[in-house]
Parts: C-alpha cells; structure tokens; sequence
C-alpha cells in the first residue's frame, strides 16, 4: 500500500506544473496582438486630446488667448484621467449590479482582472484606453467656453462633469447597463457617450456663460488657420485608434471601422468645401478641417457596424446638417457657442446614432442579425437613447455649472477678457514679438 501511496505521489509531483500552466492559460488568456493594438489606440486617442484638440481649439481663437486653450485641455485630461483611476472605471466598468452604475469594487483599478470579460485583451489595457475617451469627452467643452471662461471654474467644472455626466452613460450604454440591455441602444465608439453629452452640455454652458464680449458684432477670427489644419490632420490620424480601438480585438472589425471613418471624413470634408463654394465663394482650410471633424463624429457611432458606402452618406449627411447648424445656433438660438462644440460634435454624434437604425440593416450591409433586426425597433432604441442622454447631459451640466460658479466665477472680468486669458490668467504669451 505504501508503494502505491509513493508512487501516487510521485506522478502528482510530475504532473504539477503542467497542472499549474494549464490554470495559468485559463487565467492569463490575454491575445498578444490585440493587447498592442489596444495600446496603440489608447495612444492615438490621447493624441488627439494632446496634442490634435489643443491646436484644432487653440488656432481658431486670437492669439491673446490660445495657451488658455492649450492649459484648459491639458489640465482637464489630467485632472480626468486621475479620477478615472480613483473611481471612474470602477463606476463606469466595474461589476454590474442595478444598471445605473457599476459596483465600487475596482477603485485605484484595485481588483481588476488579468483579462477584461469577454474580450482577450488584460483589463488594465481595457481602463486604459477607456482613459482616453473620458479625457478628451469633457475637453471637447472646452471650444463652446473660450475666450471667456475662468479657469478654476473649468477645471472644477469638468472634473465633476465627468463623475456625474459622463461615467453614468458610460456605465449604461458601454458597461452592461440599462440602456443596452433593456432599451438596445448601440453606440459603436462614443455618437452619444462622447459626442452627444459634450455636445448638449456644451450648448447648455455657453448659453449659461453669456456672449463674448463684442459678440457677434466683432469679427473673432482665427489667428492661425494653418494650427488649426494641424490639429484637424492630428484628430483624424487619432480617430483610427478612437474608432478602431472600440473593436477591442486586432480583427477585420478594427479594419472596417477604420476604413468607414476615414471614408466619412474624406465625403464631409469634401462636402463642406462644396457647400462653403456655393454659399461664400471660396474654400476654406478651416472648412475643410471642421467638416472632417464633423464626419468623424458622424460616423462615429456607426464605425463598426455599416459598410463603407453608408458611411460615405453619413459623411455627406453630416456635412449637409452640420453647415447650417452652426448658424441656427448663433444666430437663430443666439447662443455664443464660440467654436461650434454643438453644432459639429452634438449635431453630429446625434445624427450619426440617430441614422445607425437605418444602416445597420444586412440590407444595407449592416452587420446586424437578418433574424433579429427590426428598422423600428432599432430607431426607437437610438432615438430613446439619444433623448435621455440628452436630457441628463443638459440637466446635470446646468446644475453643475451654476454650483460650480458658486465656488469659482464662471467669467473673467470685462478687463481680462479684453486683455487675453493668456496673460490675465495665466501671466504668459503664446507669442513673444522682438
């Protein structure tokens, strides 16, 4: 008996590691290649904030205020992406428990898996690259605030935004929430996570922030349309990984959302010159760049799930929506959205999920279950969707905006503006003249 209990033992002792690889492997089942393309997105993507948005944002304003911008944006992404490790992720991504938030559980990314559920790529590369898309949300803000805003009042403002507006939709739409899994509404890479609470919220604080000194009757023209080409060319290169990066996976999925976002863009920014031919007589590269931006949010929501001719028409779209949009906003709503946040990002993400019904379908060549797909059912889950995020994004950032201004001004004085939020607030020029 002794024998067979050594011998037992033995063959236990042989078979051990090959036991603990085996649990290793189930455990650790990270794919290499789509961990580094996750990684590289989440690098395009943060490109985008820094340096794409600061120079897109910062050549449209006069000089006297275009470090502003650069600070607004880059302390914004700072201050989100630490509270997106405190507590963001977790309440965003964490356990799913009633649909409204995730549960408490990964706080620091304390507790976090070696891979994220239902993906092949380790969760911390997965907070990583939802990193990104939490900072640049609440720096999209920043165009509709410029020129005007104090900068404490921004800071504060956006990190609480980000708490309150934009990791709740998150949680509902990307995390296992109640708006996917009860309503069904989509969102490729961010049309109403992103762009439709940017948008809104946008629109609600610059009505609440008031006009620019001299608006509209003063010509605020763009000190460097040749910045603002750059940060355009920085933000549509990024897209690839904003838009292929949310197929989580180095797959034929990244490739088609990659290939319909740059066809999206190219047909908007086309489209734009066209329009800008017709209307004013001349082309412009600041047309040019801000319809691309505005095919890129339009296409967005959809990236992954239509074929490259509908997101040609969502570029079209896009721009044939977007162009007069600007306007009404300005003129019709008289709201001083001075870099038209709403009227590119809003109207465009809004749009975008609102059409993602229509060119889902396999019909179309969508990629959605011919078995299961409803054009009814489908339209009203988006337009529900769009709604309430909407109506939250505008409720909240009302409140908080004016909660905010009880702590920090919302404004600058009448002199600072005057004089540069360069030097007013910051004592430095973008530009030193011999």
């Amino acid at each position: 008996m002794n024998k067979w209990i050594a011998r037992a033992a033995a063959l236990g002792m042989l078979l051990a590691p090959v036991a603990v690889q085996a649990q290793e492997a189930v455990i650790d089942a990270a794919d290499s290649g789509d961990t580094a393309w996750i990684l590289v997105s989440s690098a395009f993507v943060l490109m985008m904030t820094m340096p794409g948005l600061t120079l897109f944002y910062g050549g449209l304003v006069r000089s006297k205020n275009f470090l502003s911008v650069c600070l607004q944006v880059g302390a914004i992404a700072a201050v989100v992406s630490l509270l997106w490790i405190f507590v963001g992720y977790t309440f965003a991504f964490g356990p799913v428990t009633n649909g409204w938030l995730g549960a408490g559980t990964n706080w620091m990314l304390n507790n976090i898996g070696n891979v994220r559920d239902g993906y092949n790529v380790p969760e911390s590369a997965f907070a990583l690259f939802q990193l990104t898309f939490a900072a640049i949300t609440p720096a999209l803000m920043v165009g509709a605030w410029v020129d005007r805003a104090r900068f404490g009042w921004v800071v504060l403002f956006s990190a609480l935004w980000s708490l309150i507006v934009y990791v709740p939709v998150a949680h509902w739409i990307w995390g296992g929430g109640w708006m996917a899994t009860k309503l069904g509404t989509l969102d490729f890479a961010g049309g109403i996570v992103v762009h439709t609470t940017a948008g809104v919220s946008a629109l609600v604080t610059a009505a609440l922030l008031g006009k620019r000194t001299g608006f509209p009757k003063t010509l605020m023209l763009p000190h460097s349309p040749a910045l603002t080409m750059a940060g355009a060319a920085l933000l549509w290169v990024g897209w690839f990984g904003f838009n292929g990066g949310s197929s989580l996976a180095a797959t034929d999925d990244a490739a088609s959302a990659i290939i319909n976002t740059h066809v999206g863009a190219c047909a908007a920014a086309m489209m734009w010159l066209l329009i800008e031919r017709i209307k004013v007589g001349k082309a412009t590269s600041v047309g040019f760049a801000t319809g691309a931006i505005a095919g890129l949010a339009t296409v967005t929501p959809a990236a992954g799930f239509i074929s490259p001719g509908a997101a040609f028409l969502l570029g079209l779209i896009a721009a044939l929506v977007c162009f007069p949009m600007i306007q009404i906003v300005k003129n019709r709503f008289h709201i001083d959205d001075s870099l038209d946040v709403f009227a590119v990002h809003g109207v465009g993400g809004i749009t975008g999920s609102i059409l993602l019904a229509v060119f889902y379908n396999p019909a179309l060549g969508g990629t959605a279950d011919p078995a299961t797909y409803s054009l009814g059912g489908q339209l009203i889950a988006q337009i529900a969707g769009v709604g309430i995020v909407a109506v939250w994004s505008a409720i909240a950032s009302s409140i908080l905006a004016v909660a905010v201004g009880l702590i920090f001004p919302m404004r600058v004085s009448e002199d600072d503006e005057r004089e540069g939020l360069d030097l007013a607030s910051h004592g430095e020029r973008a530009w030193e003249m011999d």
